[in-house]
């Protein structure tokens, strides 16, 4: 099983998206942010799954998609690195593409 790296800006993107939506449901909060960290643990078992993300085009750079949520990751030989997490309305973050 492949080890999970959460970066501070992913972690960062969770408590955004947690404290966005307890804004009107706490437990409904919960329950998204816990439905993203269990689908990017199953990347663990299954580190090529999801798709290589369009706008930087590098087969390691993949993402997998939670409800509105993209989660965008790179995969190592050893670990998958959580790079972001933000909502498919959202315009893709600059930095990532570089």
């Amino acid at each position: 099983m492949t080890h999970i790296v959460w970066t501070e800006p992913a972690i960062a993107d969770l408590d955004g998206i947690h404290d966005y939506i307890s804004r009107d449901s706490e437990i409904y909060a919960d329950s998204v942010v816990l439905e993203i960290v269990e689908a990017a643990e199953r990347l663990g078992s299954y580190p090529e799954s999801g798709r290589v993300v369009p706008e930087v085009g590098e087969g390691s750079i993949r993402e997998i998609i939670v409800g509105g949520y993209r989660v965008i990751h790179e995969v190592a030989s050893d670990h998958i690195l959580m790079l972001t997490v933000l909502h498919a309305a959202r315009q893709f973050p600059e930095g990532l593409s570089e």
